[in-house]
């Protein structure tokens, strides 16, 4: 079956290749280090540990985990690989005094694997949520590297699929040593799928460790843009096509019907690739707009609308807003966390389609936290998204006991961090002689 899936994966990139070459700056990123061809890094008598993070939420959310790791063991020496370009910008940046090293993510070849693991010599490999990569997942484990899944999760959507190949997943998963699983129901699904009860845990979601503190961006979005609570903020965050249509719409709706505080509004896409479709888009609609990546100008303190365009910068705009819509959610996607808002004390409003992070939005919506909309027709979404703008822009106090709501499901929940490290401390203590 590992044959198959290696022959599997090499004409997926043979098709790819055409978008390696038009579209360079998402999906050539790295190449060289994808093929194993890694930075260099000198081996030292410390133990190495490798951290996996696909892109910018899974990075994002190892911040904690990080921060645990490296007090609680020193004798580690980390090193931090994501897969898309935005996460390896963001982990570059938030783990330059933490990692030895970030980097690419290997292609899922057994040579590209070997070669990676070879310049780096992990004694363990953390993958954050959960990534199985069969080839990197065989070869780490023959290599002597103790393998374990951190903040796990795994949708019905993805179990169904591994499901499919219920017997080669039991092979796959064989060759975990632990599996830290963030609810009982990604334990479940994951067990199974064949990995043995007595490897997997429950630890929570390291997300909910998040802490908060105003840095300079924050400083600097709020003196260049002049955010103030004459003119409330709403951001639409990791917005997708065709999400910005309609907050725009929704945007002109409430603009049409307020006679006092005009709201602003700043759209942040949810990928970079997408930024000059979503400012010709802006563009059209009327309303006078700057972006974040131009040279700052008197524009900026009036403009109506912010057009973020920036990577990992989104984080720092949250203590700003009023607001926030968060985005995946209006369209099939599943919906992006909300938990980013949360912790920032922001008044948080989503779609319908948030399966992605169904528990926690569920949890949200219980505690009154959170506005979801309904299951809503194109033709409606606009409307019904101004309709709960206006509502909210007109009520603070609906907006603080929101707010306040958020923070506080974000409280109750901490301590996934700690609970992981405990049931890490056996593998990371003594990690080649279990």
């Amino acid at each position: 079956m590992f044959l198959i899936y290696s022959f599997l994966l090499t004409l997926g990139f043979i098709a790819l290749l055409p978008l390696f070459v038009l579209r360079r700056g998402k999906y050539a990123a790295g190449l060289w280090q994808r093929f194993g061809f890694l930075p260099a890094f000198e081996q030292s008598e410390k133990k190495v540990l490798w951290l996996h993070c696909v892109s910018v939420g899974e990075t994002n959310a190892a911040r904690p985990l990080v921060k645990e790791i490296l007090e609680n063991f020193p004798e580690y020496r980390l090193v931090v690989s994501t897969t898309t370009r935005t996460g390896q910008e963001l982990a570059k940046q938030i783990f330059q005094d933490q990692a030895d090293l970030v980097f690419y993510f290997p292609l899922d070849w057994k040579f590209t694997v070997r070669r990676a693991l070879k310049k780096i010599k992990p004694d363990v490999v953390l993958l954050m949520e959960t990534e199985l990569w069969f080839n990197f997942l065989r070869q780490a484990s023959r290599s002597g590297a103790r393998v374990a899944i951190v903040n796990g999760r795994l949708s019905e959507k993805s179990f169904k699929r591994y499901s499919h190949i219920k017997k080669t997943m039991r092979r796959v998963l064989h060759y975990i040593d632990l599996a830290l699983m963030q609810s009982r129901s990604d334990a479940k699904r994951l067990t199974g799928l064949g990995i043995r009860a007595s490897k997997v845990k429950i630890t929570g979601n390291v997300k909910f460790d998040q802490s908060y503190e105003e840095n300079d961006v924050t400083a600097e979005f709020r003196r260049r843009f002049a955010i103030s609570e004459n003119s409330p903020l709403i951001i639409a965050a990791s917005t997708h096509a065709p999400e910005e249509a309609f907050v725009l719409q929704a945007f002109k709706d409430v603009w049409k019907n307020s006679s006092a505080d005009l709201p602003r509004l700043l759209i942040a896409p949810r990928h970079p690739e997408r930024f000059e479709e979503v400012a010709e888009l802006i563009k059209k609609s009327g309303f006078d707009w700057v972006r974040r990546s131009e040279a700052e100008s008197s524009r900026d303190k009036t403009a109506e609308i912010i057009l973020l365009d920036s990577i990992g910068e989104l984080r720092a705009a949250y203590p700003l807003a009023e607001i926030v819509f968060v985005g995946g959610s209006l369209i099939p996607h599943g919906g992006q966390s909300v938990l980013e808002p949360a912790i920032a004390r922001c008044a948080i409003v989503t779609g319908f389609y948030t399966v992605n992070f169904a528990d926690i939005v569920r949890e949200f919506v219980r505690q009154e936290a959170i506005v979801q909309l309904p299951e809503l027709g194109e033709k409606q979404i606009s409307s019904r998204l101004a309709e709960v703008f206006r509502e909210l822009l007109q009520d603070p106090e609906k907006r603080r006991k929101l707010s306040v709501n958020a923070f506080g499901v974000m409280q109750e929940n901490r301590g996934a961090s700690r609970k992981t490290i405990e049931n890490l401390r056996a593998l990371l203590s003594d990690p080649k002689n279990q």
